[in-house]
């Protein structure tokens, strides 16, 4: 009884062995109508794969295409209940934390290239964990279904078991950037790496039901599915091609969301955000290439007619190469389409090297792929750091080759920055304008930061506090970089250094160089000086102009000092429209005659300067246009002061019509007869005419800017002399009205002021040309006679009705004939 026991036993194993698993042949979906029993695809291994293994066989698209259809988490998977905190996080970022749909590619890229980070990190101890074939390439690839409306995104590295997938794609706070440094700053612990966090939602910007697949080498490969409905599903993957190790995220795009199944869009996104990640981006490309193919006997033998006036030795030619190619195949060229792994970012990140290791020709390179300009020439110059402390960054600055045709047309009103932000070489934005001040916005260059959270919007980054800190040490590399050209500029060496510079080297690419930087960019120094009052000094420095003494050259504030003369104390400078105007003044004659060096300030912006730059090395700057210039003590001052009260007192009262101050002798004239300067706070005459210039000025609100007006009269010059003279006669002397209000108006426009009243100036002048003419002031104009304007309008009339009349008789005629 016993042996046939266990024969019975062993019979019915048998028979149980042969029938199959019926187990995993239910992938029924979660609708509960549509539970049919399907086989699960039988994937062979290498067959129809595509490169790099991201294929499957025709079962198996097949299969895939129904099970997408109903956007449907599988029956079979285990159900979870996501945190109630995601859904509130998908809530938030569907609808209000991320300002740009781009951005979800940027988060899938981050979170894999940090996937990657973590294997290569766990390879240094144990290389076989990266294994053997397409598993040991640390790549990510990309890949689209356009009939399925499919977005795939691929990596190889560490991948997540079932736990990492319920903990890390169910629960918050398990980034793998964020909580990956927290830890780092507490432990060093590196097992952060790799695991999904915030950014990984932002794929429900652009789809309504996502897939990820993903393999740990401890595990394995699982399937993890929502639809961002408050639930997902995890189910042993048994029907798609085994990864290997890693994960790949499959999101089904929403109908508003196809733009992202266009391989151009996709490539500029990667260049914009993750152009720099250290791991090789791929994408499964379309391209056009030529190839040949067996050509039609028709169309070759039109091909070997020959024309029929062809020389003999032709023919004789072509008959022998026909004898030789007889015997190959007659071929054309042709386009096809090919497929095959596109690199998306062969740029490498030179600012994770040390600057010793970099080259020029690297870092001109660099520049110009930031730049998007493959031109010739190099930038001016660049500045390549490591910033520790609090916040630690990389960065690197360049001071472009020539500044930007529209830098200054919308300066204040323009957010866009030439500086890039990274984050772990993930690029967060262009668009920071507290990360540089505007002056400095003609510089290009980027910061990448390990500190900074990465999965937050632009919005929220923008006032995190570190960024006061990077823009601190960020401006002063910069004025340090700026400084560094005109160190090394040859031409702004004094004398001295510039012979020892001769003798020292022979290399004239940097001659000259900061003059072309500040023909490029002085505006933008000049703008700093004006709103950075922290660095008002430094930027002073690199403050660069003409003056009497530069013999047309470009000199410095430095320089400047180094030439006064011993006693002076005050930096002289004058402003207007042209250096050749301002040569002229009047107002230099007497400075030019003592030998002091004044400056000219011509720019438009110099006006606003000179308001904010009050002084330099404990030196006042005095505009030589207004009150209050000194030029030592004159012991004959005070006497001549005295000798021309009068004349003074009298002028004054004769100029009351145009609100005149007052009226002083002068210390600043040496031939011109009197000046008109301004009071030292009020605008100087160059002002008024930029501010009446403007569109939208308001006139009675620049009455209160104005300045108040002086003559100053010279009272060496032989008019003043003799006017003074006059007055002492007669007080009432019509005669030396009328020349103290001619020579006031005359001296207004010299000086720089547009007349109010320029027919009342005309007149006078022509009273004058009469005088000078011995022309009576009575004569007038010979009156026009009326009858012979009569006469010859009468005519012309007469001779355009017989016009009229003998062009219409022609007509007439024309018309019977």
């Amino acid at each position: 009884m016993r042996k046939w026991t266990i024969a019975s036993a062993l019979l019915l194993l048998c028979i149980l062995s042969l029938v199959p698993d019926e187990g995993p042949r239910f992938h029924a979906k979660a609708d509960g109508d549509a539970d049919e029993v399907v086989d699960p695809p039988k994937v062979e291994e290498k067959i129809g794969a595509v490169p790099h293994g991201l294929s499957t066989d025709s079962d198996v698209v097949k299969r895939e295409s129904e099970s997408i259809s109903k956007r449907s988490l599988r029956s079979s998977g285990e159900k979870f209940e996501f945190q109630a905190e995601v859904s509130r996080l998908m809530d938030i970022i569907i609808n209000s934390l991320y300002s740009n749909k781009d951005i979800f590619l940027r988060e899938l890229i981050s979170n894999a290239s940090d996937a990657l980070d973590k294997i290569r990190f766990l390879s240094l101890t144990d290389k076989e964990i990266l294994g053997e074939g397409d598993n040991s390439k640390l790549e990510i690839q990309i890949k689209l279904d356009k009939a399925n409306k499919i977005l795939s995104i691929r990596d190889r590295g560490i991948g997540m078991t079932k736990e990492d997938l319920i903990k890390n794609l169910g629960t918050i706070a398990k980034s793998g950037t964020s909580a990956f440094v927290e830890k780092m700053q507490t432990s060093g612990d590196l097992n952060l790496i790799g695991q999904f966090g915030v950014g990984f939602y932002s794929v429900y910007l652009v789809a309504d039901y996502v897939e990820v697949i993903s393999k740990h080498n401890d595990d394995k490969q699982h399937v993890w599915e929502s639809k961002a409905d408050g639930a997902f599903a995890i189910s042993e993957d048994t029907w798609n091609e085994p990864l290997g190790r890693g994960t790949e995220i499959r999101l089904h795009l929403r109908d508003e969301a196809q733009e992202y199944l266009e391989e151009g869009k996709l490539k500029d996104l990667v260049k914009r955000y993750s152009e720099f990640i250290n791991f090789p981006i791929y994408i499964w490309g379309s391209k056009e290439v030529e190839v040949e193919v067996p050509a039609d006997e028709d169309e070759s033998n039109d091909e070997e007619e020959s024309p029929e006036s062809s020389s003999e030795e032709g023919e004789d030619d072509a008959e022998k190469s026909e004898d030789e190619d007889s015997d190959k195949p007659k071929t054309k060229k042709v386009k096809e389409t090919t497929y095959d792994w596109e690199l998306l970012n062969d740029v490498k990140a030179i600012w994770l090297r040390s600057p010793k290791e970099v080259t020029e020709e690297e870092y001109t390179k660099f520049y110009h792929s930031l730049a998007k300009d493959f031109g010739d020439e190099k930038p001016m110059s660049w500045s390549h750091f490591n910033a520790e402390g609090d916040v630690e960054f990389k960065a690197v600055l360049f001071v472009p080759p020539k500044a930007p045709h529209d830098l200054y047309e919308s300066y204040y009103n323009s957010k866009k920055s030439n500086l890039k932000l990274y984050v772990r070489r993930v690029f967060i934005s262009d668009e920071f304008d507290e990360l540089l001040p505007k002056y400095l916005n003609f510089l290009l260059g980027l910061v990448d930061s390990d500190t900074l959270p990465l999965n937050v919007s632009r919005e929220m980054l923008q006032q995190h506090s570190s960024l006061k800190t990077i823009k601190k040490k960020l401006i002063r590399k910069a004025l340090d970089m700026i400084r560094k050209i005109a160190d090394e500029d040859p031409d702004e060496s004094s004398d001295k250094e510039k012979k020892d510079v001769e003798k020292s080297s022979d290399n004239d690419e940097k001659k000259g160089q900061y003059t072309r930087f500040w023909n490029e960019f002085g505006k933008s120094i000049k703008l700093g000086i004006i709103e950075d009052a922290t660095n008002r000094n430094r930027l002073a420095k690199l403050l660069r102009f003409e003056s009497t003494k530069s013999d047309g050259k470009l000199t410095s504030l430095d320089q400047y000092i180094s030439r006064m003369k011993s006693g002076q104390k005050d930096i002289f400078y004058i402003t207007g429209s042209s250096k050749e105007q301002l040569e002229k003044s009047p107002f230099l004659e007497r400075l030019k005659k003592k030998n002091y060096e004044v400056i000219f300030f011509t720019d438009p912006v110099d006006e606003y300067l000179m308001q904010y730059l009050m002084d330099y090395e404990d030196k006042k700057f005095q505009n030589v246009s207004k009150e209050g210039l000194k030029l030592g003590k004159d012991s004959k001052d005070k006497e001549l002061k005295e000798s021309f009260k009068d004349l003074t007192k009298w002028w004054k009262t004769a100029l009351s019509f145009d609100n005149v101050d007052d009226v002083k002798v002068s210390n600043r004239l040496d031939n011109t007869p009197c000046v008109v300067v301004t009071s030292k706070y009020g605008w100087s005459a160059n002002m008024e005419r930029i501010m009446q210039s403007q569109t939208l000025s308001d006139a009675s609100k620049q009455a209160y800017m104005r300045g108040k007006r002086v003559l100053e009269i010279n009272p060496r010059h032989p008019i003043v002399k003799d006017l003074r003279e006059r007055i002492v006669k007669d007080p009432e002397d019509e005669g030396a009205k009328q020349a103290a209000k001619l020579m006031y108006q005359t001296a207004l426009l010299e000086s720089g002021f547009i007349l109010s009243d320029p027919k009342d100036f005309a007149s006078q002048i022509y009273d004058t040309v009469k005088t000078s003419l011995n022309i009576s002031p009575d004569a007038t104009v010979d009156e026009e006679e009326e009858a012979e304007v009569e006469a010859e309008t009468e005519s012309k009339g007469t001779e355009a009705e017989e016009s009229i009349k003998s062009e219409t008789g022609d007509e007439a005629a024309k018309d019977e004939l």
